[in-house]
């Protein structure tokens, strides 16, 4: 098999470069603090000790970084010509469909194809292979990364076109349509512990009928349990940076979204109490304190 350039050890991309190695392909692999990168090595990985020693001439590189800027820092010249002409780029990054874009046309003036691929899961999805996958970007850089995907955390891949933007669109709409549900069931479960109704039994029965689903499920069962602080899967600093992407497109879009703005401010409120190792589940403390609720 060949070798796939892999940057971002993070608490997805772990799972997902573990995932490529177990399905035998040689991994070459950058992470910022090169220690944390030391368990896939285990596993077989190569470390090296910059993004364009992760890549090999017409080959592969995917990356899954923080944020735009990280994107941004790690996609430069010495990368795309490291790649060379005939090379992809697959970026599994939450970023502004706008930087997709224009990392779209810096990597195309250079002969590399960038393909957006955020990744629609958390860790343990990832690493069970049952994730989802948005793509886009030209058409034969998406048919030759499809395999890799697979292999590393898509149960289901969803094409969007050649629009790099669009797959980042539909991320943003997917995470937030995620804290939408958050701040939903967090309103839900505390009008029923008010009301003498068990939070847990609520729970158990609209979940596993009306709202039998893994968003509702799981992280209804976060806030019942109130598990939202130590060890995030997903950080609270996290989701407050796609929030703000949302209300970015949605402005440059005109576009209305009233609730974006409400679990923003959920969020901004958790880090202003410096609950830095919060899970962005943490939002629906708002909910449940405005009702006077005791976390």
């Amino acid at each position: 098999m060949e070798t796939i350039g892999f940057i971002g050890t993070g608490n997805l991309g772990t799972p997902i470069a573990a995932n490529l190695l177990k399905a035998g392909y040689q991994v070459k692999i950058y992470n910022r603090t090169r220690e944390k990168a030391k368990p896939l090595e285990a596993l077989g990985a190569e470390l090296v000790d910059s993004p364009a020693a992760a890549a090999v001439k017409g080959g592969i590189v995917m990356s899954l970084v923080s944020d735009d800027k990280a994107v941004e820092s790690i996609a430069g010249n010495d990368l795309l010509q490291a790649l060379g002409n005939g090379g992809i780029h697959v970026s599994m990054s939450t970023i502004s469909p706008d930087t997709a874009r224009m990392l779209s046309v810096q990597h195309e003036a250079q002969g590399v194809a960038y393909v957006a691929a955020p990744v629609f899961a958390r860790p343990e999805a990832a690493e069970a292979r049952v994730g989802n996958a948005v793509i886009s970007g030209p058409a034969a850089a998406k048919e030759r990364i499809r395999p890799l995907l697979e292999a590393g955390f898509a149960k289901n891949i969803f094409d969007l076109g050649e629009d790099a933007g669009s797959a980042n669109v539909l991320k943003l709409i997917g995470n937030f349509m995620i804290a939408g549900a958050i701040e939903m069931m967090a309103e839900s479960f505390a009008l029923a512990e008010k009301n003498g109704v068990d939070p847990k039994a609520a729970y158990e029965m609209l979940t596993t009928t009306l709202f039998a689903s893994p968003v509702f499920r799981g992280y209804g069962g976060m806030i019942t349990e109130r598990k939202f602080i130590g060890n995030p899967a997903f950080s609270a600093a996290l989701g407050l940076k796609d929030m703000n992407l949302v209300l970015q497109t949605a402005g440059r879009s005109y576009t209305p979204m009233p609730l974006a703005n409400l679990v923003q401010a959920r969020l901004t409120t958790v880090l202003a109490r410096n609950t830095k190792d919060a899970d962005w589940t943490a939002l629906a403390m708002g909910a449940l304190e405005d009702a006077g609720i005791s976390i």
